[in-house]
């Protein structure tokens, strides 16, 4: 039976732009920080993996010390803890809003897999409730609650590029390697996948597609909608043949 495994952020929806930053800046203010991360700025922290582990790297011992923040590694835990959940409803909030609409193809492709009988499932670093929200946006409740596995936040303590929550997900939906294929849209997700031994389809985006994809099966732009955005092939190392949009056909062949 094959196997989809989607990240979350820049793959269901491109939430990295439209929700993620405004939600750290958001966040930031209201807590009275003096941060308000630039799409420069934001392109950068990006290769970090994990919200918490941003805003950490923004704790050098002169932003501490200028600021008034804890100086021991329980108060500076404790402080980003209270700065993430608060992001985390912001986003949470965004996303049922409405705020953050699927990415192109996405709704499309993940109906045509279910309705095949194909097994599905999300595995993102980022927090759970986060990850619920934009699935449910994505592809509405009843969809979402078919997904066979939901792995995010801190199930796995080495985010990706480790291969661990891809190795998690093997365990848990009980899969051959062989019939999986991952759907990522940066270099970290795609090292993380391949590493765990599976195949990777990438989605690029404004924020990532001018990383290396050599390990890459595909790369495009976008899924693809008949109706709207078409897809735009950047590399293709497998036997599918895309043309306006990515089928569900042309995933299978990704695994040939």
């Amino acid at each position: 039976m094959t196997t989809l495994i989607f990240d979350c952020d820049g793959v269901l929806s491109d939430t990295e732009r439209d929700g993620h930053r405004p939600a750290f800046n958001q966040t930031f203010a209201e807590m009275s920080v003096p941060l308000d991360w630039s799409e420069e700025e934001y392109a950068h922290k990006l290769q970090i993996a994990g919200g918490k582990e941003r805003m950490a790297s923004e704790l050098t011992p002169e932003f501490v010390r200028a600021n008034g923040l804890p100086t021991d590694p329980e108060g500076q835990a404790a402080t980003i803890a209270a700065w993430h959940a608060r992001k985390t409803a912001i986003y949470t909030q965004m996303a049922a809003a409405g705020k953050l609409p699927p990415r192109p193809g996405v709704h499309r492709i993940i109906a045509a897999a279910q309705d095949a009988g194909w097994t599905l499932a999300v595995a993102s670093t980022s927090a759970e409730a986060s990850v619920r929200a934009i699935l449910e946006a994505a592809v509405g409740p009843e969809r979402a609650a078919r997904f066979d596995a939901v792995l995010a936040g801190d199930v796995v303590k080495a985010k990706k590029p480790a291969p661990d929550i891809y190795l998690l997900a093997l365990e848990r939906l009980g899969v051959d390697p062989a019939d999986v294929l991952v759907v990522e849209d940066s270099r970290n997700g795609l090292l993380a996948a391949t590493a765990a031994g599976l195949r990777c389809l990438l989605t690029v985006n404004g924020y990532t597609e001018g990383e290396p994809n050599d390990e890459a099966i595909l790369v495009v732009s976008t899924l693809g909608d008949p109706d709207g955005e078409h897809t735009r092939v950047i590399a293709n190392r497998s036997r599918a043949t895309p043309g306006e949009v990515v089928t569900l056909a042309d995933l299978a062949r990704c695994l040939e």
